[in-house]
């Protein structure tokens, strides 16, 4: 899983600015490690979803990114502690 905090002006909307994101990491990823692209179903480095949120300008930067760093970590807890059961 991927996430980024991106700070943005207006004139670019939240769908433009993913797809920059994705378009500059992919090709610089493949221009590092050109072996990855062979190694990908279909040789896309990205899959077509993502999850844009927007926060205002009283938004607080440190609780953005708490939130950004715990995401998905209940979830992650709870599948690694089922894939280790399958293992006792």
């Amino acid at each position: 899983m991927s996430i980024f905090l991106v700070q943005s002006v207006p004139m670019y909307s939240a769908k433009k600015i993913i797809q920059i994101i994705k378009s500059i990491t992919a090709r610089k990823i493949f221009k590092i490690c050109p072996e990855v692209k062979e190694q990908l179903w279909g040789g896309e480095f990205w899959s077509d979803g993502y999850f844009v949120n927007t926060v205002g300008q009283q938004g607080n930067e440190q609780s953005i990114s708490n939130y950004i760093k715990n995401q998905g970590v209940e979830n992650y807890k709870k599948l690694y502690t089922q894939q280790l059961s399958l293992f006792r």
